[in-house]
């Protein structure tokens, strides 16, 4: 058994506008890293145990990162989210005042792309292109 850490040449990331709310920043971060997990089974892990063998469910199998930026930021992060075609979440400003799943799906619909008001944004894909998209934005304090 290898004791060394594990590393990964990918990177689970999250960006977040740096004027939310901590009670904003905290819901969608687990919003927007929850699409990752739904759509792509190799980030998850093996599920997890105790020592009196009650099961738990299986997280991501590797850290995801927290980054905040301000507006502009997050707007060209989305465009270069988009440019690069990688696996992405996004969080509009609009889902705050919205309280279900239809009525998201459908408040992000009816913005164009450009006039998106993006206050989160989920990215998964190789270490070099998710860094290339979070260029400008800083971790999370």
């Amino acid at each position: 058994m290898t004791t060394e850490p594990l590393r990964y040449d990918t990177k689970i990331a999250v960006l977040l506008r740096a004027d939310l709310e901590s009670w904003q920043r905290l819901n969608v971060t687990a919003f927007l890293v929850s699409g990752l997990g739904a759509q792509l089974p190799e980030v998850i892990g093996e599920p997890y145990e105790d020592a009196d063998g009650v099961p738990y469910l299986p997280m991501f199998r590797q850290p995801v990162l927290v980054f905040e930026g301000t507006k502009e930021t997050l707007t060209a992060a989305h465009a270069r989210v988009l440019s690069r075609a990688l696996p992405r979440a996004v969080f509009t400003s609009d889902l705050f005042v919205t309280g279900n799943d239809r009525d998201n799906r459908a408040a992000v619909r009816a913005v164009p792309t450009r006039e998106l008001d993006v206050v989160g944004l989920a990215v998964y894909g190789p270490r070099n292109a998710v860094d290339k998209v979070l260029k400008g934005a800083r971790m999370h304090p």
